[in-house]
């Protein structure tokens, strides 16, 4: 019987789509065409390529409303939120479009009197294994800077959000670009780990970029590895949110709400762990419960709203689990707590006090709204504290003293520091994490050489060099 992906608005609870799902011999061939346009697509200028990546933003804008409210159906972002990331991925085509050819350009190396230089060059295919949170932002920032370098790609995404899938293809194909320079790939979820692998194993695909669970990360990494493949992995992340005693609390509050409940607090980069000096803690803690109880949960349609529900179901039920287990081991409920009675996958937005380190709101990551609250007496209980995890994405330190918080913040492990600002990613700035948080950078001038070839050249005199041999 053929596979099918059916599609849910979590909401309400009610199936929106049902697709039907290639099997393995259909995935092989849009590799197969998707692998055959690669060298046509490579040898087109790279000022035309970056002319189409511009044309891409271009299709957003103008698509806008209507990819906003696909995204809003299939996995509940608040529709302010939606139609802001839908910019947001047009701001990245615009900053590769205007940036990425310098990037890519040839530098020329003084190497003696040879002629030497450095070009960075496309792998080939790659590879796009994308998560729900972010269902557009996620795919275009990889996409953009790396059909820019003249890599083809195929995009498997999440099956909770296979319209907004499709929906990309369409609007990289409206924008101009050649058919099988970017497929989105459908995917039964009993067959993703069989056609996963035979995707990585395949000699076609060169490369793969994943941005979503450490399970997931880890299963893609080791089969990248028996066949020497270059990944990316853009995984969890439970970052610290430091508050010095010094700390301005109005900013703080404000930012920490922001930090924590951006897309109903399903962000990997979302602030999760708050480490507050006990000398403001209870008046911080005071304040942002408050803050967090008077968010507006509701219909993720209507622009006034906040909160709307998690992605699916079952996401639900692991939240819920782990902020009982932690309140049965002592935490203590300032805001929220509980998963909300009404049809669809609803969790109220809470904040948790009288947090310890054995917790689980501390030791895993929670994705989802909740916050949870640690005390701590000084500088050097802060930093032991915000290391106290396995992930290692981003890190905010909030302090009126500047140099103190970057003397804090330089000792804790992360991809990103921010002080006195909301960890957030930016076209123009590396990103990416450090130990189980991943690995490789996406954006910046970093994301447009990832999915490259470093390749050197030296054109030499046509004579043999004299003295004794070097490797």
């Amino acid at each position: 019987m053929p596979s099918t992906v059916t599609t849910v608005n979590p909401a309400t609870g009610e199936q929106l789509a049902t697709y039907p799902a290639a099997g393995r011999d259909e995935v092989l061939d849009v590799l197969a065409s998707v692998d055959a346009a690669q060298p046509g697509w490579a040898a087109t200028p790279v000022e035309r390529r970056a002319e189409m990546i511009r044309a891409v933003g271009a299709q957003l804008r103008k698509q806008s409303e209507e990819l906003a409210a696909l995204m809003t159906a299939e996995m509940g972002k608040p529709i302010g939120e939606a139609r802001a990331e839908v910019e947001k991925s047009a701001t990245a085509c615009d900053y590769y479009a205007d940036s990425g050819p310098a990037a890519l350009a040839p530098q020329e190396v003084d190497a003696g009197d040879r002629r030497s230089w450095i070009a960075h060059e496309p792998l080939g295919v790659v590879l796009a294994v994308m998560p729900w949170n972010f269902p557009y932002w996620q795919v275009l920032r990889f996409a953009a800077p790396t059909l820019l370098a003249g890599n083809t790609a195929i995009l498997k995404h999440s099956p909770n959000v296979t319209g907004s899938a499709l929906a990309i293809e369409r609007v990289l194909r409206d924008a101009g670009l050649p058919e099988d320079v970017f497929r989105s790939i459908v995917v039964g979820e009993p067959d993703v780990p069989e056609i996963s692998r035979a995707l990585i194993e395949d000699d076609r695909v060169a490369a793969v970029s994943l941005t979503g669970s450490e399970r997931a990360g880890s299963s893609v990494a080791a089969a990248a590895g028996r066949v020497i493949k270059k990944t990316l992995l853009e995984l969890g992340g439970s970052d610290p949110f430091v508050i010095l005693d010094d700390a301005d609390l109005d900013l703080a509050v404000a930012a920490a709400v922001a930090s924590r409940f951006i897309n109903s607090g399903q962000s990997c980069l979302a602030a999760k762990r708050f480490v507050v000096h006990s000398a403001v803690a209870d008046d911080f803690s005071r304040r942002f419960a408050e803050a967090v109880a008077a968010l507006r949960v509701g219909d993720p349609t209507d622009p006034a709203t906040t909160i709307g529900p998690m992605a699916r179901a079952d996401l639900v039920d692991g939240l819920e689990r782990q902020v009982r287990d932690s309140v049965a081991a002592g935490a203590a409920v300032l805001a929220g707590g509980e998963r909300l009675d009404r049809p669809g996958a609803w969790f109220a937005p809470t904040v948790l006090g009288r947090v310890t380190l054995d917790m689980p709101v501390m030791t895993e990551e929670t994705f989802g709204p909740v916050a949870a609250v640690m005390v701590v007496h000084d500088d050097q209980e802060a930093v032991r504290v915000a290391n106290a995890t396995r992930y290692g994405l981003g890190a905010s330190v909030w302090s009126s003293d500047t140099e103190r918080a970057l003397a804090v913040g330089r000792r804790i492990t992360s991809g990103a520091l921010f002080v006195n600002a909301v960890v957030a990613s930016d076209p123009r700035l590396p990103f990416g994490g450090t130990k189980r948080s991943g690995y490789g950078r996406e954006l910046g001038e970093a994301g447009a050489l990832e999915f490259t070839n470093t390749r050197t050249y030296v054109v030499g005199r046509g004579t043999l060099p004299s003295g004794p041999p070097t490797e």
